[in-house]
């Protein structure tokens, strides 16, 4: 502590997803300590976003996959700030080793128990049981106890920006609701059927009288085209999107529909109501959190957990039919 101001630091690297699942555990540590100094080391990909987060000082932008070298000049930067605590969120092995070569007076990461990589451990000072909670959200929060942070609270202080794609799509609409269909996923099985997202969106039309808007990412475009072209002239393309164009596009929709990927987090931090499909990894772990969201899963019935490929020859999140999906979002749309 410097001046009577206590100094802290996040590791928090990525995935977006995750990068956003943490905001409310440094929302509240803010809350507890609004006079400190909170910094956040995170991947180049999402400093732009961090910089929309009030309760944070700066962002650290720090490339994982940079060279050794290169990391030793960071953490000797970091020394420098003189932290009371660096908390690792990330868990894996070279954010414990980050964390610890940040200098901090306390290094405070999870438990074996709760670790992908249990060697990260060997690098904190102090691993409090954050508990049995579901999600990982209360995860972080449980874990912010170490820094006398009580208040579980789930808020997301971000400042969504004004957004010229959005604009472009409220003029593309005349001004009428619509429906955000998110298809991609950097997981093949995270996808739901493009097709069937096109007569997802005919069907909302139909039933509802909105319009659809299909987020893409690079290397989607044609991802996107599919959906369209299944719509039967229900659905148009967004415009390119950076991450704060996301979350103001999110903002004005009715309804989010998407598998577990970062536009999908981004739809909930800011409020938008959500329809999710899962595959194979567990919405109560990473899905939408508000009470009224909806998550359509197949967890229970899939083979390959948090793999990255499906070991069958048809991915679970397949076998989540149309009817399913639409209902959800009628019942969605009825709960806003």
């Amino acid at each position: 502590m410097i001046d009577g101001t206590p100094r802290f630091l996040i590791v928090r690297l990525g995935s977006l997803g995750d990068v956003v699942h943490a905001i409310p555990a440094v929302a509240a540590l803010r809350r507890r300590h609004p006079t400190a100094l909170i910094d956040w080391m995170v991947d180049p990909k999402y400093s732009e976003l961090l910089s929309l987060v009030t309760s944070i000082d700066r962002a650290i932008a720090l490339d994982p996959r940079e060279r050794w070298t290169d990391l030793i000049e960071t953490a000797r930067d970091l020394r420098r700030r003189h932290y009371d605590a660096v908390i690792d969120l990330q868990g894996l092995l070279k954010s414990a080793l980050l964390a610890r070569a940040a200098g901090g007076r306390r290094t405070i990461g999870f438990p074996r128990a709760h670790l992908r990589e249990t060697l990260a451990s060997a690098f904190y000072s102090e691993t409090p049981d954050p508990g049995e909670g579901p999600h990982v959200i209360h995860k972080a929060l449980e874990l912010m106890r170490a820094l006398d942070v009580r208040d579980s609270t789930i808020e997301f202080p971000l400042l969504v920006p004004s957004s010229t794609a959005a604009e472009h799509v409220a003029a593309g609409l005349g001004g009428t609701g619509y429906a955000l269909i998110n298809p991609g996923a950097a997981w093949a099985n995270k996808r739901w059927p493009a097709d069937r997202f096109g007569r997802l969106a005919a069907s909302i039309r139909e039933r509802h009288n909105l319009r659809s808007v299909v987020l893409w990412g690079p290397g989607e475009e044609s991802l996107a085209g599919t959906v369209i072209a299944a719509s039967a002239g229900a659905a148009a393309l967004a415009p390119p999107t950076s991450l704060p164009d996301i979350m103001a596009v999110a903002k004005g929709a009715d309804v989010m529909i998407s598998g577990d990927t970062g536009p999908l987090h981004l739809g909930a931090a800011v409020g938008t109501p959500l329809v999710a499909l899962f595959g194979p990894t567990r919405a109560e772990r990473n899905g939408p959190w508000a009470s009224k969201d909806i998550s359509v899963s197949v967890f229970d019935r899939c083979e390959c957990h948090y793999e990255r490929k499906c070991r069958r020859g048809t991915a679970c999140i397949d076998t989540i039919t149309l009817d399913e999906v639409v209902a959800a979002v009628d019942r969605r749309i009825a709960d806003r």
